[in-house]
């Protein structure tokens, strides 16, 4: 537990601004699903893909079979939520 308290991600200003602009766009226009989608892969791509460096370091204590399989489940949430976008065309 001490390793999630001690560690430091970085995320960019352009990337926070990115997702705000989108996720504001997505509310304006009446998509909250779609926001909450935005939201979640911003959040799998910062913590996962974009400081993997810093997650390597850590050392392998954290970067365990539970990790991927983490993340693995959250890339099928993702999919499946754009399947379900696309087949419920209003």
């Amino acid at each position: 537990m001490d390793v999630f308290y001690s560690a430091q991600l970085s995320v960019p200003v352009i990337q926070i601004v990115f997702l705000l602009l989108i996720s504001t766009l997505a509310l304006l226009y009446g998509r909250i699903k779609l926001a909450l989608l935005i939201n979640y892969c911003f959040t799998l791509y910062w913590g996962y893909i974009l400081n993997m460096d810093v997650i390597r370091e850590t050392g392998p204590s954290i970067t365990d079979t539970f990790t991927y399989m983490y993340f693995g489940f959250g890339l099928v949430i993702v999919m499946l939520a754009a399947v379900g976008f696309i087949a419920q065309r209003e």
